[in-house]
């Protein structure tokens, strides 16, 4: 199993800080968080953030949980991965999701789409039209929500493709048909995406998502705060990792109480 952190909470300098002491501790991956209108906390853009860490950082994968693209044009998000898959190396994933409509972009912006079938085309269309731009090929493509003629991106991305891990809810076909099509799943539960899923309902996962993809490889990756007792922690990961997990992501979302100091000392603490 690998092991990421997300910055939650911090200046856009303490989450740079934070970068570097994921990878001096051993951690896999660094992840910031893609808002911009949630709440009254300190909120960066995700891109601008993991440009900075790609700098500062040599082994990590970068990414951020999750960017939204629904509410994002897609040939803009080909452009800003480009640019952060070749700064870093390769080091990009690029986890994805419809979006929380509590965010102010969606629910206070007239005319953005908030419906859950709406952003799911948008959601389709922005990752149709990624794949296109991967190849380096000059496309077109004529989508209910986007037309694109004679469009070409150069240059590839370092290791031929990036990474895409995908949403998805369990057990909404549509949704988990989508995310294991890709390269990554990240299951939430159907009815309160907040609420974890125990390791036998991850393992239904793993087994219906492998069944889908015919064995082929892919992650299957989960959020969320280990214990602070050193034994339930490693047996928590245990039962994961057991449950088929590849990728366990630290990710403390209560803003009530996760400070800035108190999440450094965590990372330095090292995944386990």
């Amino acid at each position: 199993m690998k092991f990421g952190v997300t910055a939650t909470c911090g200046s856009a300098a303490q989450n740079i800080e934070m970068a570097v002491a994921a990878e001096e501790a051993g951690w896999d991956g660094f992840f910031a968080w893609d808002g911009i209108a949630i709440g009254p906390m300190d909120t960066f853009d995700p891109w601008t953030l993991l440009g900075a860490a790609a700098v500062r950082t040599s082994r990590v994968t970068l990414g951020a949980m999750v960017f939204s693209l629904p509410r994002r044009k897609p040939w803009e998000v080909a452009r800003q991965a480009l640019t952060l898959d070749h700064l870093s190396g390769g080091r990009l994933v690029l986890p994805v999701g419809l979006g929380a409509i509590d965010d102010g972009a969606y629910s206070r912006v007239s005319g953005e789409h908030v419906d859950v079938k709406e952003r799911a085309a948008l959601l389709d269309e922005s990752l149709a039209i990624l794949d296109l731009a991967w190849t380096g090929e000059k496309f077109s493509h004529e989508g209910t929500h986007y037309q694109l003629t004679d469009f070409e991106f150069q240059p590839r991305p370092v290791r031929g493709t990036i990474p895409v891990w995908v949403i998805g809810a369990w057990f909404a076909p549509r949704s988990m048909r989508r995310a294991a099509g890709r390269d990554g799943v990240l299951p939430i539960r159907r009815e309160d995406g907040f609420d974890p899923l125990t390791p036998d309902q991850l393992r239904e996962v793993s087994a219906w998502v492998s069944e889908q993809r015919g064995g082929e490889p892919y992650e299957l990756v989960v959020e969320g705060v280990l214990p602070t007792d050193p034994a339930e922690a490693a047996d928590k990961i245990a039962a994961l990792e057991e449950a088929g997990v590849t990728w366990w992501i630290d990710s403390n979302w209560n803003f009530d109480t996760v400070t800035p100091d108190g999440l450094l000392a965590r990372i330095r603490r090292g995944p386990v």
